[in-house]
């Protein structure tokens, strides 16, 4: 049993169902990343929060998960060449800890997976980039590196870096 603190149902918006992003790509950032355990308890995957920062889905969420940590050397070998993908796109090529690659916009491209528990369909990030139109960083791992990214954090009432 939870204490509620007398909430009033009546004074608050419900919240709306969001159906997935379309397919596609997106300007936006990274704004959590969190090691997690597997379900199997075999290893720990990075997540990452990426919130889309322009467009009309701006303020819209995906999630990417990064299995770095697995008996699967296979799985470790792909979560590997993904956040390589992300470090190129984000311009930081040797980051100690994730919350290096927060706030910096990149182009992520986005596409639809039918989950296998619900049959629903579910985002995936697919690929990443430079924001502007660089060639994607996909996770085969490009060899191009990233030049210029700006980070996030403008002073308030200025004009954010991804709209200038």
């Amino acid at each position: 049993m939870a204490n509620l603190n007398n909430f009033d149902a009546n004074q608050v918006d419900p919240s709306a169902q969001f159906d997935p992003l379309p397919a596609g790509k997106y300007i936006a950032v990274i704004t959590e990343s969190e090691f997690r355990p597997t379900r199997a308890a075999n290893g720990r995957y990075l997540q990452l929060a990426f919130q889309v920062v322009d467009g009309p889905f701006r303020g819209r969420f995906v999630w990417a998960r990064l299995n770095l940590e697995n008996e699967s050397e296979m799985a470790v070998k792909l979560a590997r060449g993904e956040l390589s993908s992300i470090c190129r796109a984000v311009g930081i090529m040797q980051p100690r800890d994730s919350i290096e690659l927060h706030g910096i916009p990149i182009e992520i491209t986005v596409g639809l997976k039918r989950r296998d528990d619900t049959g629903e369909f579910t985002n995936i990030v697919k690929g990443y980039a430079r924001r502007g139109g660089g060639a994607p960083a996909s996770h085969s791992a490009s060899a191009k590196a990233n030049g210029g990214a700006v980070a996030v954090g403008a002073a308030p009432g200025s004009t954010p870096p991804w709209k200038r």
